[in-house]
This record gives C-alpha cells, sequence and structure tokens, in this order.
C-alpha cells in the first residue's frame, strides 16, 4: 500500500499539489487493485456461505472500493482544473503582454496627437495669418486698379508699352513751359539755355519715339549729334543735351546699357562745362536715376536722385515746384526699396511745396496727396488716407458748387449718409446728381476719378458697402464717358504706385 502523504504547514505551490496528486492517483489506483484482488475470492465465498463472516468482509471492501473510486475521480478534477488554471495564466501573460503593448502603443499615439494638434494650430495659425495677408491683397489689388487707365491713344495701340512717358512726372505737364527764349530758362539753367532748335529736335524725337518709329528717332538724333560734335566740338553743353536726348530714346527701346553710356557721357560733359551744381548736371542725373529705377537697381539710383535734389534745392531754393516734382521722384525711388517712413517724408514736402507756391487748386496738389495717401495705404494708416481722400473731393467741390454746407456736400458725404440710411431706404434718384457732380469736377481736377475709386475700395475694406458702391458708381459712369472721348483720361502716376511708372522729359 502506497505512503500517504502528510499535509505540511508551509502552503504548496500549484507544482508541489499537481505532483502530490498523480502520486495519490498512483496509491489509490494500487489500492483499488489490491481491494479487488480480496473480493474476488470472497464474493465466491459470500454466495455459498462456506464461511462465516465473508459477507460483512465483502461489504467493507466493496465501501472501501467506491471510497477509492471516489478519491481518483477527485483527484482527476484536481490534474483537470490544475491544468485549467495553467491555461488560465498562460492566457493572462498573453493579455498582459497585449496590455503592456496597447499602453505603449497609446503612449505613441498620444504623442503623435500632441505633435498633430501642434501642427494643427501652428496651420490655423498660418491659415489665418495668410487670409489676412490675402485681404490686405485683395484690398490693395482694387487700389492697383486704378492705375490700369490708359490713355486713348495707348488703347488704340499707337504707344507701345514703356514709352518716354512712362518714366518720372513730366516737368513739361506739370508746371506751364516758359518759352525757349526767356530768361526763366536762363535763370533755371544757370546761364546756360537750351537752343530752340535742340528743343524742336527734343519734342521730334518725343513724337516718333511714342509712335514706335525708332528707326527715324534714331538716325534723327545720331545725325545731329554728329553736326554738333563737327561744330561746337565734344565737351560743348549743346553735345551733352543731344547725348541725353539720344539717351531717352535707347532707355524707351530698353537699351540700357547704350542709354548708360550715353548719360554718363553727358553727365561728365556738363559738369566740365557748366559745373557740377548746374541744373542741367540735375537734369541728368536725375535721368539716370530713371535708367536705374527702370532696371529694377533702386539703391544705385537713390543717390543719384538725391545728389540732384541737393542741386535744386541749393539753385532754386528749397521751396521751388522743381523741388517738388524732385521729391516725389525720390519718393517713388524710396517706396519701391520698401522705405515708408522715407515715402511719407518726401511726400508731404513736396505737397508743402505745391500747397504753398501754387495753391490749394494746382493740379500738382490733388495728385500729391493721392501719391501720399497711397503711401499711407501700405503701411495701414487708414484713417490718414481716407483723409487726404476726403480734402481732394471736397476741394473739387467747393472749386466747382462753392463752399460746403448742409445743402451743398461733397460726394463722400453722400456715400456716408447712404451707408447711415441704407436700412432705411434703397432708392437710387440721387445717383444722376452724383453723376452730375462728378461729371462737372472732372473738367477741372483729373484726379477726381482715383480719388473716387480709392476712397471706394477703402470704404469696402472698412465694410461700408453702400457708400463704397455710391462711389464706384459715380466713378464708373465717368469711366464710360472717358471711354466716349468726352474727357481725358487720368495720368498712370496719380496714384503713386510701386512699380516704376514714372515719367521725365527733362534733357
Amino acid at each position: 500500500m502506497a505512503t500517504m502523504v502528510l499535509p505540511r504547514e508551509d502552503k504548496l505551490t500549484q507544482d508541489e499539489i499537481v505532483l502530490g496528486t498523480k502520486a495519490v492517483i498512483q496509491g489509490l489506483e494500487t489500492l483499488r487493485g489490491e481491494h479487488r484482488a480480496l473480493l474476488a475470492p470472497l464474493t465466491s465465498l459470500e454466495a455459498s456461505d462456506a464461511e462465516p463472516g465473508s459477507q460483512e468482509r465483502c461489504l467493507l471492501l466493496r465501501r472501501s472500493l467506491e471510497a477509492i473510486e471516489l478519491g481518483l475521480g477527485e483527484a482527476q478534477v484536481i490534474l483537470a482544473l490544475s491544468s485549467h488554471l495553467g491555461a488560465v495564466e498562460s492566457e493572462k501573460q498573453k493579455l498582459r503582454a497585449q496590455v503592456r503593448r496597447l499602453v505603449q502603443e497609446n503612449q505613441w499615439l498620444r504623442e503623435e496627437l500632441a505633435g498633430t494638434q501642434q501642427k494643427l494650430q501652428h496651420s490655423e495659425q498660418a491659415v489665418a495669418q495668410l487670409e489676412e495677408e490675402k485681404q490686405h491683397l485683395l484690398f490693395m489689388s482694387q487700389i492697383r486698379k486704378l492705375d490700369e487707365d490708359t490713355s486713348p491713344n495707348e488703347e488704340k495701340g499707337d504707344v507701345p508699352k514703356d514709352s518716354l512717358d512712362d518714366l518720372f512726372p513730366n516737368e513739361d505737364e506739370q508746371s506751364p513751359a516758359p518759352s525757349p527764349g526767356g530768361g526763366d530758362v536762363a535763370a533755371q539753367h544757370g546761364g546756360y539755355e537750351i537752343p530752340a532748335r535742340l528743343r524742336t529736335l527734343h519734342n521730334l524725337v518725343i513724337q516718333y519715339a511714342s509712335q514706335g518709329r525708332y528707326e527715324v528717332a534714331v538716325p534723327l538724333c545720331k545725325q545731329a549729334l554728329e553736326d554738333l560734335e563737327k561744330t561746337s566740338g565734344h565737351d560743348h553743353p549743346d553735345v551733352a543735351t543731344m547725348l541725353n536726348i539720344l539717351a531717352l530714346v535707347y532707355r524707351d527701346q530698353n537699351k540700357y546699357k547704350e542709354a548708360a553710356h550715353l548719360l554718363n557721357d553727358a553727365l561728365a560733359i556738363r559738369e566740365k562745362t557748366l559745373g557740377k551744381d548746374h541744373p542741367a548736371v540735375a537734369a541728368t542725373l536725375n535721368n539716370l536715376a530713371v535708367l536705374y529705377g527702370k532696371r529694377g537697381k533702386y539703391k544705385e539710383a537713390e543717390p543719384l536722385c538725391k545728389r540732384a535734389l541737393e542741386i535744386r534745392e541749393k539753385v532754386l531754393g528749397k521751396f521751388h515746384p522743381d523741388v517738388a516734382k524732385q521729391l516725389s521722384n525720390l519718393a517713388l525711388l524710396c517706396q519701391n526699396q520698401g522705405k515708408a517712413e522715407e515715402v511719407e517724408y518726401y511726400y508731404r514736402r513736396a505737397l508743402e511745396i505745391y500747397s504753398t507756391r501754387l495753391g490749394p487748386d494746382d493740379p500738382n496738389v490733388a495728385k500729391t496727396k493721392n501719391n501720399l495717401a497711397s503711401c499711407y495705404l501700405k503701411q495701414g494708416k487708414y484713417q490718414d488716407a481716407e483723409t487726404l481722400y476726403k480734402e481732394i473731393l471736397t476741394r473739387a467741390h467747393e472749386k466747382e458748387f462753392g463752399s460746403v454746407n448742409g445743402d451743398n456736400k461733397p460726394i463722400w458725404m453722400h456715400a456716408e449718409e447712404r451707408e447711415e440710411s441704407k436700412d432705411k431706404h434703397r432708392d437710387s434718384a440721387l445717383y444722376g446728381e452724383y453723376g452730375s457732380w462728378y461729371k462737372a469736377c472732372k473738367v477741372d481736377s483729373p484726379t477726381v476719378n482715383t480719388t473716387l475709386r480709392s476712397l471706394g475700395a477703402l470704404y469696402r475694406r472698412q465694410g461700408k458697402l453702400e457708400a463704397a458702391h455710391t462711389l464706384e458708381d459715380c466713378a464708373s459712369r465717368n469711366r464710360k464717358q472717358d471711354e466716349a472721348g468726352q474727357f481725358p483720361q487720368l495720368p498712370q502716376q496719380e496714384c503713386g504706385r510701386a512699380s516704376p511708372a514714372w515719367r521725365d522729359r527733362s534733357f
């Protein structure tokens, strides 16, 4: 008979329990075999009643066998339970491994989510900034549309894209031209007066160049230059004047290298024969600045323009209209370099000179105010720009209709009143009055159309759509009249745009 396993006081492990159970099963199976061997002969004796007490022994053996069978069954259950617990533990370990993996993946996903959220935040900020820039560019594009008006001749194709007129503001157009033989010309040129034949030749060359007939303009200039050099020699002021004229033609043909060579030659002649502080030297310096400006070399052009300004201030005085023109040229160069403060300073000086010397009704005053307002727009000074636009429209109104009062208001006041009362009434009966007002003012103020569109764009940016529509409708009606030939087109320079659309015919 197998030895009985006594219980231990210390806690058994699962493996020890399994091993003990298997030992018990072996013992019980052995005991069961011995009981069956004893029971077999007793069963035959029990049937014959040959031996007394055999029945009682058989009964005891049968009960012992039942107990052994019960113990074997319980042991089998213990083994099955142990196997099941092992499988559960194995599955538990697998689940723990999966949990650890999921925790790691969760941590990684959290990090990825945090990084993605940060990128999204940066993207939203970039989108907001781009949207703001888009709104600003849309606003500025509305301003630049004001510069798209072309002259009637240009619309017919008579003038090439980059003609001689696409340079700094034309001095001949901005102020009354003195007579060729007058004393004013000699005074402004420091005793040197440009001969009348060269002035006539200059005008003729400009006419040919504006028609694109360079095959006529260039030989004409070269022949005149050759004749002057034969009669007067190379180092003569008239030769320098002719070199300036030919340089203008080359510049109009985009032959910048040839034009620069001629202008530098003319500058050397004029400095040698007339002196470094002569107004003619300032004109040549200005032409060189224009040339560099058309090539996008604004930094090289700026010192030339500043020197021309210094000469004109020294010779003509700081409050001469020609000084104001040079200040406007310098402002354009600085504007193309993004020097907003200097642009504002030069335009303010030019405006002061024009207002003081030529009076508030001179066209240059309104043009310079428009240029200064454009500068304010680029700096974000919308209130200052709005004030200048209103001054231009108010002055034009007063010039045509008299002082402003309750019954005599400029167009911008009507526009703001329509904005304030847009929800009360939406009749368009007043547009006819606006159109007649603008038609009357346009005769004496060619900058009114530009100002109407600029102020309309500014109103639109401020959300004053009804006021903007009022001004734009008035401007568009007059534009149609311009296209029909009733009124002259506006010069492109009035808006003071940053692109190098300058004019100059000084020579």
